[in-house]
């Protein structure tokens, strides 16, 4: 797989990047696609949301039990978000804000700058909020409530 674009982050660290329980991603930044793949862009800003799909380059090795920063228990990797997986890929949502030819300006960012982006897609859900389910993260965060 070859990038088809990177993401212009206000954030340069992986430290600087919100965590935890309750965290909100409000960042805004610009996913850069490559100009001979603007075509590939059409009709993309009829969507508020899409899901970028990208790869956490500066990520080594993996670990197939971690604990995350919202919670003191461990949990497999594939139940988390940690970018020490053995395949390194990156998946968030962004608020769609607009387009300036290649570039998608968007907020909800939570990558680095220069992160390589795989891919981008619409965002699209048949699944009612009342159906969905969240794990081991719904009890963590009881267990913060006072």
């Amino acid at each position: 797989m070859q990038p088809i674009g990177y993401v212009r982050s206000p954030y340069t660290e992986s430290r600087e990047i919100p965590k935890g329980l309750g965290v909100k991603h409000d960042a805004e930044g610009v996913l850069q696609v490559r100009a001979e793949l603007e075509p590939g862009l059409a009709d993309i800003d009829g969507f508020s949301h899409l899901f970028v799909i990208w790869a956490f380059d500066r990520s080594e090795g993996y670990d197939l039990v971690v604990t995350p920063p919202s919670d003191n228990r461990s949990h497999g990797v594939f139940a988390t978000r940690s970018p020490r997986r053995p395949n390194p890929i990156g998946l968030t949502v962004v608020e769609l804000l607009g387009r300036d030819g290649a570039a998608l300006r968007v907020r909800g960012i939570d990558m680095l700058d220069g992160t390589p982006i795989l891919d981008i897609k619409p965002y699209m859900s048949s699944v009612p909020q009342e159906r969905l389910r969240r794990g081991w993260l719904a009890e963590a965060e009881g267990r913060r409530m006072p």
